[in-house]
């Protein structure tokens, strides 16, 4: 009967992950208004910022990505975005960047 006791807290005790295990979340980049982003109310901008070079860069396709030239332009987004929070990201990236070809 001890043998028992300690076995079902064990149990328990391993597939509690499994219960606590969140959900993947999917997010439509397009929909992010600049509040959102300068925020951290979706993730972390610099999280945004990499998946916008990368879609910049895979519409351009060139596979080289300057790290110095992607915090400045993280910056360049969002000192525009802190001045208009309700535009939306993909706007705001066109206005300083120009338009997604």
């Amino acid at each position: 009967m001890k043998r028992l006791r300690l076995t079902i807290p064990a149990i328990l005790l391993a597939l509690s992950p499994w219960s606590s295990a969140s959900a993947q979340v999917s997010v439509d980049i397009a929909k992010i208004t600049c509040d959102q982003f300068t925020l951290y109310k979706v993730t972390d901008p610099q999280n945004i910022a990499i998946w916008l070079s990368g879609y910049y860069h895979g519409l351009h396709k060139t596979t080289v990505i300057d790290t110095q030239a992607l915090s400045d332009n993280l910056r360049k987004i969002k000192d525009y975005c802190n001045l208009k929070p309700a535009e939306t990201l993909f706007k705001a990236v066109e206005t300083v960047f120009g338009p997604l070809q």
